[in-house]
């Protein structure tokens, strides 16, 4: 029993729904979701056909659409017409700053992640040293650097969140 319950999971990891009467069921491959789907461009799995749910100027991370194509280095792969594989891909690795790099290959917006993602340097703030974490902190890059979201703040004012 335990072993069948295991094999689920991993079956359910893979966007697969467990087999019935019906056979497989497309899921979304990030979210696991068993309606309103389409297929990606880039890679041609099953993701949630949700991009209308997205909020403009929101930042929000509640689209699996909007999610893959804007985050993942296998949609900008596919974007810019690159060849071959994104995970093997020069142009790809030369496109972006090495953290941002590892964040679009390693993200949970991903239906594969970039196998041993190279090691850097971490970001920090050009007024006070603290670390910023580009692909998930609020930042600020001008001529002096970067900024995190706090200095930023300072610099330029609080900015009002959309409502």
């Amino acid at each position: 029993m335990v072993k069948r319950a295991l094999n689920q999971v991993k079956r359910l990891d893979r966007g697969q729904s467990p087999k019935g009467k019906g056979g497989k069921v497309p899921r979304c491959g990030l979210c696991g979701k068993t309606g309103n789907l389409t297929k990606t461009k880039c890679c041609n799995h099953w993701i949630c056909d949700d991009e209308d749910q997205y909020r403009l100027f929101s930042f929000a991370h509640n689209s699996c659409s909007r999610n893959h194509r804007r985050y993942t280095l296998c949609a900008a792969h596919d974007v810019e017409g690159h060849e071959g594989r994104w995970q093997d891909c020069q142009q790809c690795r030369e496109m972006f700053e090495t953290e941002m790099y590892v964040y679009y290959g390693t993200n949970e917006y991903n239906f594969e992640k970039l196998p041993n993602p190279p090691k850097y340097r971490p970001t920090h703030c050009a007024e006070c040293n603290r670390v910023i974490r580009l692909g998930y902190d609020g930042y600020s890059h001008g001529p002096e650097g970067y900024l995190c979201e706090k200095c930023t703040n300072k610099k330029f004012g609080e900015l009002t969140p959309l409502r």
